[in-house]
């Protein structure tokens, strides 16, 4: 198993989530789509430990983070909807306006 092939592929989808954040700081749906890969890419670390070093610890951690993934996405999709309703925008500049 070539480690370094799936290390680099890991980097590469990590660097795409922040990228992805960096770039583009107006529309929430690709900002949350973003996070997703980077979850994606520490996923895939985990996983790859886990076979490399034969431990179960890695496949543990890598079934909770889905769970972390979908309950963040719930989260930002409900304040989304919320945010789309109240201001008629989901531009991410008026979400500070937001008082809770």
């Amino acid at each position: 198993m070539d480690l370094i092939k799936y290390f680099t592929f890991s980097m590469i989808i990590f660097i795409l989530g922040i990228w992805g954040i960096l770039l583009n700081r107006r529309n929430i749906l690709i900002m949350l789509m973003s996070i997703e890969l980077m979850l994606l890419a520490v996923n895939l670390n985990f996983l790859v430990f886990s076979v490399s070093l034969d431990d179960m610890m890695g496949q543990v951690f890598a079934s909770l983070v889905p769970t972390v993934a979908a309950a963040e996405s719930a989260i930002g999709l409900a304040i989304f909807v919320i945010t789309f309703r109240v201001r008629g925008t989901i531009a991410v500049e008026f979400i500070n306006s937001i008082q809770g």
